[in-house]
C-alpha cells in the first residue's frame, strides 16, 4: 500500500511538473507568436491595448486544430487584449498544433508585404505634375530670344527677366493655397485644379501678341505649378507602401529632370522655324489634359478620407492601392494617427507654436538650406561657365541635364536601401566639396585652361551631389514627417519658404557675384552646405521602411504617452 501510495504521489508530482512546464511553454509561445498575428496597438479608454488579429479563425478551423490552438472569434476578427494579468492562458490553448500555426504565420507574413504594382500606376500619373513643373521652368530658356523679337521687347533685359520670373511669383501664390485646396477638395481634385491653370496659362502664352499677355499666361501657369508639387509629394507619400515609398518619391525628381530635358529638346528648332515657341507652349497642354483626365480613374488618398471620417471609402481605396490582403493591416495602422475632429481646422499659428513647431521648423529649414546651397544659381550660371570653356550653351544644358538625371536615378535606387538621412548628409557634403573646387578654380589657376576644367568639373559634381539627396529628399521627407492632421498645410508653408528663397537666390546671385567675386561667393555657398550637413545630422530622423503612423508617433511622443 505504501509503495502504491508513493508511486501515485510521484505520478501526481510528475503530472504537475509537466503541466507547469506546458503552461510556461505555452505562455512563451503565445508571447512570441501573438505579435505576429497583430496589426499593432491603439489606445482604448481602460488604458489597456487592443490588438487585432489580421485574419479570422472560424469554428471549422478550431475543429481542425483539435486539441491544438483554439482562438475564439470576436465579431469579424479575433481580439487579444494585453493586460497586466495573464488571462490569455484561458482563452488560448496551444499544444500539438504548432506546425499548423507556423504555416498560418508564414501565410500571414506573406500577406503583409504589399505589392508595389498596385500603387505604381497612381504614382506615375501623379508624377506628371513634376514633369510639367520641369517643362514650364525650362520652356522659355531656348525660345526667349525669339519670344522677345516676336512680341517687341528684344533687348529689354528687364522684360526678359519678367518672362522667366513671373512664373515663380505665381508659384509662390499657388503654394500658399495648395494645403487648403488639398485638404478641402481632396488630393485627386487638387491635381485637376492645378492642371486647369496650366492649360489656361499655356494657351494664353501660345496665342498672345503682347508682352502683357505673355506675363499673364506665365503667372497663371505659375499658380498651377505652386499647387501641384506639394500635392504630388503628399499623394505619393500617402498611397505608396512603406517599403518603396522612397523609391516612388524619387519619381518626382526624375520627372522634373525629364521635363527640363523635354523642354530643351522641343526648343531646339526654335531658331530655324518661325513661331515655334508657340508650339512649345501648346505641347505643354497635352500632359496637363492627361493629368486631369487620368486622375478620374486614380485612387483618392486613404489618409485624406480617414481624416474626413470616411473610413469605409478609405478601405476601398486601400484595396486598390495595396491589394485586398493588406486592407485590414493598413487600416489598423491608420487608426493610430491623429485624425482630429471632423470639422477641425488647422490655423497657421498651430504650425509655429506647440507640438508641431519642431517638424515644421525642420521642414522649412531643409527647403531654405536646399536653396541657399545655390543650386538654382548654378543652373542659371552654368551656360556662362561652359561657354568660357568653349562649350556651346545647348551642349552645356545637355551635360547638366544628363548629370542631374543620372543622380536622380541613383537616388531612386538608394532611397530605400541607404535611407533619406544618409543621402542628405552625403549630398550636402558633396556640394560643399564641389564649392571647394570652384573656389580653387577662381583663385589659384585663374584665367588658365586648368581653372576652366576644374570649374566645369566642380559644377557637374555639384549638380550630381544635389540630385542624389538635397533635390529629391526634402519633398519626400517632409510629407513623411508631418502628421496627417497638418500634412497638407505644413507642406504648403514649407513650399512657400522654398519659393521665397528660390526667388531671392535667383535675384541676388549675379549681383553678389559682382560685389564679392566668385571665390568669396562660392565660399559662402559651401558654408551653407556644411550647415546643412550639421543640421541634418542633428535634427533629421531616418524614415526608411517606417509607416507614416510610426513616424508620427516617434516625432510627437507626447500625444501617445498620456495614459
Amino acid at each position: 500500500m505504501q509503495r502504491c501510495a508513493a508511486t501515485s504521489v510521484r505520478r501526481i508530482k510528475a503530472t504537475t511538473t509537466r503541466n507547469r512546464l506546458h503552461t510556461r511553454t505555452s505562455e512563451a509561445i503565445i508571447q512570441s507568436v501573438v505579435p505576429k498575428f497583430t496589426q499593432g496597438a491603439r489606445r482604448i479608454p481602460d488604458h489597456s491595448f487592443e490588438l487585432q488579429f489580421t485574419f479570422d479563425y472560424t469554428k471549422n478551423q478550431n475543429k481542425s486544430l483539435g486539441s491544438g490552438m483554439r482562438v475564439h472569434p470576436h465579431s469579424s476578427a479575433s481580439m487579444y487584449k494585453r493586460t497586466p494579468s495573464k488571462d490569455y492562458t484561458n482563452s488560448v490553448e496551444l499544444e500539438d498544433g504548432s506546425e499548423l500555426l507556423q504555416d498560418d504565420i508564414d501565410n500571414f507574413q506573406e500577406s503583409t508585404d504589399p505589392s508595389p504594382r498596385h500603387s505604381l500606376p497612381h504614382v506615375l500619373v501623379a508624377s506628371l505634375v513634376s514633369f510639367l513643373f520641369g517643362y514650364h521652368l525650362g520652356v522659355v530658356n531656348e525660345p526667349l530670344e525669339s519670344i522677345s523679337h516676336d512680341l517687341g521687347f528684344s533687348g529689354d533685359s528687364l522684360a526678359e527677366g519678367l518672362v522667366v520670373s513671373t512664373c515663380l511669383g505665381g508659384a509662390f501664390i499657388g503654394s500658399l493655397f495648395s494645403g487648403w485646396i488639398a485638404d478641402g477638395f481632396g488630393r485627386r481634385r487638387a491635381f485637376q485644379l492645378c492642371a486647369l491653370p496650366m492649360i489656361i496659362g499655356a494657351s494664353c502664352s501660345a496665342t498672345t501678341n503682347t508682352l502683357t499677355g505673355m506675363l499673364i499666361g506665365r503667372f497663371i501657369v505659375g499658380i498651377g505649378l505652386g499647387i501641384g508639387p506639394p500635392v504630388a509629394s503628399l499623394y505619393i507619400t500617402e498611397v505608396s507602401p512603406p517599403a518603396v515609398r522612397g523609391t516612388y518619391g524619387s519619381f518626382i525628381q526624375i520627372s522634373t529632370c525629364l521635363g527640363l530635358m523635354g523642354a530643351l529638346l522641343i526648343g531646339i528648332p526654335v531658331k530655324s522655324i518661325t513661331g515655334w515657341w508657340r508650339i512649345c507652349f501648346w505641347l505643354s497642354t497635352i500632359p496637363s489634359t492627361i493629368l486631369a483626365l487620368a486622375m478620374i480613374f486614380c485612387a483618392e488618398s486613404p489618409h485624406w478620407l480617414y481624416k474626413r471620417g470616411r473610413n469605409a471609402e478609405a478601405e476601398v481605396e486601400f484595396q486598390k492601392l495595396l491589394g485586398a490582403a493588406n486592407v485590414r493591416s493598413a487600416m489598423a495602422e491608420l487608426l493610430k494617427s491623429d485624425r482630429g475632429d471632423e470639422n477641425d481646422t488647422v490655423g497657421i499659428s498651430e504650425l509655429f507654436y506647440g507640438r508641431y513647431f519642431r517638424v515644421v521648423f525642420i521642414g522649412s529649414t531643409l527647403f531654405a538650406l536646399q536653396q541657399l546651397s545655390g543650386i538654382n544659381a548654378v543652373f542659371y550660371f552654368s551656360s556662362t561657365v561652359f561657354r568660357s570653356a568653349g562649350v556651346s550653351s545647348n551642349l552645356a544644358n545637355a551635360f547638366v541635364g544628363i548629370v542631374n538625371l543620372l543622380g536622380s536615378i541613383i537616388a531612386l535606387l538608394l532611397m530605400d536601401k541607404l535611407g533619406r538621412k544618409v543621402l542628405l548628409l552625403w549630398s550636402f557634403f558633396g556640394m560643399a566639396m564641389s564649392t571647394v573646387l570652384q573656389v580653387i578654380a577662381a583663385g589659384l589657376f585663374a584665367s588658365t585652361s586648368g581653372a576652366l576644367y576644374l570649374s566645369v568639373s566642380g559644377m557637374l559634381m555639384f549638380v550630381f551631389s544635389f540630385a542624389i539627396g538635397a533635390g529629391p529628399v526634402p519633398g519626400l521627407l517632409l510629407s513623411e514627417i508631418f502628421p496627417n492632421r497638418i500634412r497638407a498645410k505644413a507642406m504648403a508653408f514649407c513650399m512657400s519658404v522654398h519659393w521665397v528663397f528660390n526667388f531671392m537666390v535667383g535675384l541676388l546671385f549675379l549681383r553678389l557675384l559682382e560685389l564679392m567675386g566668385a571665390q568669396l561667393l562660392y565660399s559662402m555657398l559651401g558654408t551653407f552646405c556644411l550647415v546643412g550637413v550639421a543640421f541634418v545630422k542633428r535634427n533629421v530622423m531616418e524614415t526608411k521602411g517606417k509607416t507614416l503612423q510610426e513616424i508620427e508617433i516617434a516625432l510627437l511622443p507626447q500625444e501617445y504617452s498620456e495614459i
